[in-house]
């Protein structure tokens, strides 16, 4: 392991011991409990008539060995705690971007775009 790896490991690894939260990830009836530090991608579109779209995505870093149902999907959820309700996210894709990207050279951890649809 070159002395870069090693420190993008680490910082992988401050980032969930300090930063994350617990979520639950959803792909069909299959569901697993992550570690996901949460974010935000902003996203700006013009249209075919000039107008700007501005749109904001939340979005979930995670490390990539915890996703054992795959990479992520459009159409996965997330369900995320936050006081007596639970969050209810959907990832998707936005414009001409992916669902999701790795967040390193190293492929250690992945962040995906989700919007919120729904509370619990």
């Amino acid at each position: 392991m070159t002395l870069l790896e090693s420190a993008t490991s680490w910082l992988a690894a401050q980032r969930k011991a300090h930063l994350a939260r617990e979520v639950t990830y959803q792909r069909g009836t299959e569901s697993i409990t992550l570690l996901a530090q949460p974010g935000r991608t902003r996203f700006e579109q013009v249209d075919q008539h000039g107008v700007l779209h501005v749109l904001e995505s939340r979005d979930y870093i995670v490390a990539a060995a915890d996703l054992v149902l795959g990479l992520p999907q459009s159409g996965d959820r997330i369900r995320e705690p936050a006081g007596t309700q639970t969050l209810v996210y959907e990832v998707l894709a936005y414009g001409d971007e992916p669902p999701w990207r790795y967040v390193d050279p190293h492929r250690l951890q992945v962040r995906f775009h989700t919007k919120q649809i729904g509370t619990e």
